[in-house]
């Protein structure tokens, strides 16, 4: 974890999680959730709202399908901790419908969603979503919303610098599964949530409206590609372009710069966000053409 924070800055409800959870499995608590329960005001609630749904929720899709989506996901943001982790998610939650190390056992359906996932990914500038115009809309908005919560986790889990521990692999995903993404609301609630009813709007209106270490400019120039000083600028266009990139030294390098934990990470979110966003909305702008 490259920023201390996420270690050691946590509320005390969230530490006395930390504590229960690790010595009952006997295993530390993985990175994943060190984030997910610093500052939850700032992205995560609505993030995990839209993660349970879109990962346990009704769906065309298998929970098992939707994790190897996930899966693919991390493998595009070269992503070893997320696709390791859901490599495994998608051994758990399979019924023998696929087989995340062997891609010829999706269904045609999975194999043509994945493809436009990719490309929505890599390329929204350039959409075609003639690959998915044989499946129900349905499917289609239901695996880009898993789409969307993974382009965001992925980048911040390259950009912190997350690991997998012994033994956080086989507890961490057993306990999403079983608890399918879900956490106890008194450990996300953090100051006043206002619920847009649109996951989308939900995550912008958090980052950036959420007090913090920044202003809202800045992280509205974070979350749009938008003119920020160096080196906050190369940082923020790593986190959307290429996060697997960025290294200790260049976290080091924004510390020195003067910027604080606090700052850095709410950038790194609302570029995160941001990028991710732009992803999703090029998407739905292709299948609704």
């Amino acid at each position: 974890m490259r920023l201390s924070v996420l270690d050691q800055g946590h509320r005390r409800r969230a530490k006395a999680f930390f504590a229960l959870t690790s010595k009952t499995s006997g295993v530390a608590s993985p990175d994943i959730v060190k984030l997910l329960l610093y500052r939850p005001g700032l992205f995560a609630r609505p993030l995990l709202a839209l993660t349970a749904e879109a990962m346990r929720g009704p769906s065309y899709w298998t929970a098992a399908e939707r994790e190897y989506l996930a899966m693919s996901t991390a493998k595009v943001h070269e992503c070893p901790f997320c696709a390791v982790t859901h490599a495994e998610l998608v051994r758990i939650a399979a019924t023998g419908e696929i087989d995340p190390d062997d891609p010829g056992s999706a269904r045609p359906a999975l194999k043509a969603v994945r493809a436009f996932l990719e490309n929505v990914s890599q390329a929204p500038g350039h959409v075609d979503a003639t690959v998915v115009a044989d499946l129900p809309r349905h499917a289609v908005l239901e695996a880009l919303r898993v789409n969307l919560v993974w382009n965001i986790v992925n980048r911040l889990a390259n950009a912190f610098g997350f690991v997998l521990r012994d033994g956080q692999l086989e507890t961490g995903t057993r306990s999403l599964h079983r608890f399918g993404y879900r956490f106890p609301g008194f450990l996300i609630a953090e100051g006043r949530y206002t619920d847009l009813g649109d996951a989308a709007r939900n995550l912008r209106h958090a980052v950036l409206e959420t007090p913090g270490a920044t202003d809202k400019a800045v992280r509205s120039a974070a979350l749009l590609g938008e003119e920020l000083p160096e080196p906050l600028k190369s940082y923020a266009a790593n986190v959307r372009d290429a996060s697997y990139k960025i290294t200790d030294a260049e976290i080091d390098a924004l510390k020195a710069a003067g910027h604080s934990e606090d700052a850095i990470f709410e950038v790194t979110a609302a570029a995160a966000i941001g990028a991710a966003l732009t992803s999703y909305d090029a998407g739905l702008r292709a299948v609704e053409a």
